[in-house]
């Protein structure tokens, strides 16, 4: 959706200003949101539907949320997911300041037969990227792993910082690196939840997730503090701290929180085997 609008919206806010282009968008969302809510109905009562297959490495116990909470295990996924987003959120909160100290924001881009200012072009890749890697790297943790995949698109992601911070200043390295940062950061939204759910169990996976999401909030009150490293005249500090929260989450995933979860779910699957102690 933000792909499909994000030039429309910023061209309106140019001649309509602010307020008129928010109270427009708002009103066409809102109808559009009505009309197809409208279209949603409940499955058939008799429905059937096939049993969910099991992830490979997940765990059939059924963990609550305050137990979860009790776990070294989530709280590792939860540091983890902070040092993912505190980048990520960083990139698409200074992503027009960073382009504008680079003076490349109004620079005209050419690629894939278009032709739009870097930033504009930017804006528009990162959103349509940052929607299409969550089912891909989703699939490919399917096929060999969360572990291994979240260090893949994690060190991917700590490498596409450190690479934009060093070839961002030409215009069309910008509008691909960027690409390629939230490319390798919107994953997480699919990730974390999923390894949530098979460390957990699927019962309480609503509130499991919602609890693990928490960590994007405290991940944002991180942002600000780029802003103020940034104040002094370099951003360099700043893509290089994010990088390194990256590459750190990277390792962590194949040394901590592999051997970890591994030996949480070998030991809930031999409680859930038991009935008498999988009951809580």
């Amino acid at each position: 959706g933000s792909a499909a609008t994000i030039i429309p919206i910023a061209h309106m806010i140019k001649s309509a200003g602010y307020e008129q282009t928010f109270l427009t968008f708002g009103l066409f969302q809102g109808i559009v949101v009505v009309v197809v809510g409208s279209l949603i109905a409940a499955p058939a009562v008799n429905l059937m539907v096939a049993p969910p297959k099991v992830a490979r490495g997940a765990s059939r116990y059924q963990a609550g949320p305050l137990e979860m909470l009790k776990t070294p295990v989530f709280w590792v996924m939860y540091i983890m997911f902070i040092m993912m987003a505190a980048g990520g959120l960083m990139a698409t909160a200074q992503l027009a300041p960073i382009a504008k100290d680079f003076k490349i924001a109004d620079t005209p881009v050419s690629l894939i037969g278009l032709t739009m200012p870097a930033l504009t072009f930017a804006l528009s890749i990162d959103r349509i990227l940052n929607g299409l890697t969550r089912p891909f790297f989703g699939w490919v943790s399917d096929q060999i792993g969360r572990e291994q995949t979240m260090f893949i698109a994690f060190l991917l992601e700590g490498l596409g910082i450190i690479a934009l911070a060093n070839l961002g200043t030409d215009p069309v390295m910008f509008v691909l690196l960027s690409g390629l940062v939230f490319f390798a950061w919107g994953e997480i939204y699919s990730l974390f939840p999923s390894t949530v759910t098979d460390t957990f169990g699927a019962t309480y996976a609503t509130t499991n997730t919602g609890l693990m999401y928490t960590a994007k909030g405290t991940a944002s009150l991180l942002v600000p503090l780029t802003s103020v490293i940034a104040a002094k005249g370099n951003w360099h500090p700043v893509f290089m701290t994010a990088a390194m929260l990256n590459i750190l989450a990277a390792l962590m995933a194949i040394v901590v929180l592999k051997p970890m979860r591994s030996a949480y779910t070998s030991r809930t699957g031999a409680i859930a085997a038991t009935p008498n102690l999988a009951t809580r």
